[in-house]
């Protein structure tokens, strides 16, 4: 995922209203821009703005159907995120996890031998 992609994805997630809307689209896929806005106290062109935001980002795609939108979650910048920062800092935790680990199974199992 290209840095200003990134940046985009992280600057549509930073506004609470506009997680919020991807929590309204999560919950009723193939809603249109009124039931988002509706959930809102500011204006139907403002929940607009941050809909734009979201698609601009990636986060929302809308199917036009003649005189309305249907909006859409796209999880998938989400989960691009998610792989790469699991994928390369987990490994970062992994090997010196898994190394404490051994080490403290293999001493509590010396310390069992001690005591019998």
């Amino acid at each position: 995922m290209r840095a200003n992609r990134e940046d985009e994805l992280f600057g549509a997630l930073a506004h609470r209203a506009r997680r919020q809307m991807l929590d309204i689209l999560l919950a009723r896929p193939g809603a249109s821009v009124n039931e988002v806005a509706a959930h809102f106290e500011f204006s139907r062109i403002a929940a607009m703005k941050h809909l734009g935001v979201l698609t601009r980002a990636g986060l929302v795609l809308s199917e036009k159907h003649g005189r309305s939108r249907k909006l859409y979650f796209n999880t998938v910048p989400i989960q691009e995120i998610h792989q790469r920062w699991t994928d390369r800092y987990g490994e970062l935790f992994a090997g010196p996890m898994a190394a404490l680990k051994t080490r403290l199974e293999s001493g509590s199992a010396k310390g069992k031998t001690k005591r019998a």
